[in-house]
C-alpha cells in the first residue's frame, strides 16, 4: 500500500464531492449590539420590577395580618368608643353622631349610640350633649331604646342639656329618637317628620307564573307565609298586619307626644302622625322643632369652643381609610416613570 499513511496536507481527490466547510458568521455590528444590550437592559428592568411588586405583597400581608392582631387587641382593650385618647379635660360641647340607617347591624346602633351618650353625660366637663342626626330613620325597637335612654340621661343629669340636631334629614325613627331631647335644632331645609310605620309588601305571583317559577313553600302554621311574595293577603291577614303596624304606630305617638309636649301645635288638624315629613322651616312652625342651627352654631350659642365627639370609632375602619390613602400615594410613586426605566435613561420625558 505505497499510498499509506496518507498525507494529512493532501486533498483527496474526491474532494469535489465533500461538502465545503461551514463559513464563520461575521461579527456583530454596531447596531446589533445595541438591540442586544437593550433587550438585556430590558430584562434587568423586568426582574427588579418584580423584585419591587413581590417585596411590596409581601409587606402588604404581613401588615394585614399585624392589622387583624391590633384590631383584636383593641376590640378587647375594653374602649369602644375610643376617648382613651381624646383630651376632655376642659369645658366642651360633648357630640354624638347618629348617621344612616338605624339598625341593629349599622353604625347607628342602640348598644353604640347609647353607651356613647351615656360617656358624654358622665364627663364632668361636657356641659351639654348634642345629638348630630342624619337618618332616614330604621328600626322601631332600636330607635325606642335610644329614645328611653336619652329620656333617663336627663332625668339623671338634670342640668345638663340635650340638644338634637338635624342635619339632612331626621325622620321616622329619627325623628323618634330626636323628639326625646330637651330641643331640637334643625336646618330650614331639613327633611323633618315621617311619624308613622311602613311594612313592604310585594305580589310577584304574576311574575313568577309568566317565566314558570313555581312556590313550594311548605309551612306549619297557617298564616306562617302571611308575607308571602307568591300570594296575595286575605282579608284578615290584612287586618291583622294592619293592626300590628297601628300598635307600633301608637308607640311612636306617645314617645313624640312625651318629648315634645305642648310644643305640638293641633296635631290632630296638622295631620303631624300621619306620616308625612315637612322641611326644618315648616317642622318649626309645627312645633315639631324648635329653632334653626347646627353643631357649630350651637357650640357658639352655649359659649362653648371645644366640640368633642364622643362617637363610637370603628380602629378597623379607620385604618383601612388612612391605609388607602398610603396604599394610593405609594403606588403613584412606584409607578413613576423614572423608576421603572434603567439608569441612563432617567431623563426621558413624555411627549
Amino acid at each position: 500500500m505505497p499510498n499509506w499513511p496518507p498525507d494529512p496536507n493532501k486533498r483527496p481527490d474526491n474532494s469535489a464531492n465533500q461538502p465545503t466547510p461551514m463559513q464563520q458568521p461575521n461579527a456583530p455590528s454596531g447596531q446589533e449590539w445595541k438591540v442586544l444590550e437593550n433587550t438585556l437592559l430590558a430584562s434587568v428592568v423586568e426582574q427588579r420590577r418584580a423584585r419591587r411588586w413581590s417585596i411590596f405583597f409581601k409587606l402588604l400581608t404581613f401588615g394585614y395580618i399585624l392589622l387583624i392582631f391590633l384590631t383584636i387587641g383593641r376590640g378587647c382593650s375594653g374602649s369602644p368608643t375610643g376617648m382613651d385618647a381624646v383630651d376632655t379635660s376642659s369645658p366642651h360641647l360633648a357630640v354624638v353622631e347618629l348617621q344612616g340607617v338605624i339598625s341593629n347591624d349599622d353604625v347607628a346602633n342602640a348598644y353604640d349610640v347609647n353607651e356613647a351618650l351615656t360617656d358624654a353625660f358622665a364627663n364632668s366637663n361636657s356641659k351639654a350633649v348634642a345629638l348630630d342626626i342624619n337618618s332616614p330613620g330604621g328600626s322601631p325597637v332600636q330607635s325606642d331604646e335610644i329614645w328611653q335612654t336619652m329620656m333617663d340621661l336627663r332625668k339623671e343629669y338634670p342640668d345638663k342639656k340635650l340638644y338634637a340636631v338635624i342635619g339632612d334629614i331626621g325622620a321616622s325613627g329619627a325623628y323618634y329618637i330626636a323628639s326625646a331631647a330637651d330641643e331640637i335644632y334643625v336646618n330650614p331645609s331639613s327633611l323633618v317628620g315621617s311619624i308613622g310605620v311602613i311594612m313592604p309588601s310585594y305580589n310577584v305571583k304574576g311574575l313568577m307564573d309568566k317565566v314558570g317559577v313555581e312556590d313550594r313553600t311548605i309551612t306549619a302554621g297557617e298564616y306562617k307565609d302571611i308575607l308571602s311574595l307568591s300570594r296575595p293577603l286575605t282579608d284578615y291577614e290584612e287586618k291583622h298586619v294592619e293592626g300590628v303596624l297601628a300598635n307600633t304606630h301608637k308607640h311612636f305617638i306617645n314617645a313624640v307626644k312625651e318629648g315634645r309636649g305642648d310644643r305640638l301645635k293641633n296635631p290632630e288638624q296638622n295631620k303631624l302622625f300621619s306620616g308625612l315629613f315637612w322641611t326644618g322651616e315648616q317642622s318649626i312652625e309645627l312645633g315639631l322643632a324648635d329653632k334653626t342651627g347646627s353643631i357649630t352654631s350651637l357650640s357658639k350659642q352655649l359659649d362653648l369652643d371645644t366640640i368633642i365627639s364622643y362617637s363610637p370609632t370603628d380602629p378597623f375602619q379607620m385604618f383601612m381609610d388612612r391605609f388607602a390613602v398610603q396604599l394610593g400615594a405609594g403606588i403613584g410613586s412606584s409607578m413613576s416613570l423614572d423608576g421603572f426605566l434603567p439608569q441612563e435613561e432617567g431623563n426621558a420625558k413624555m411627549r
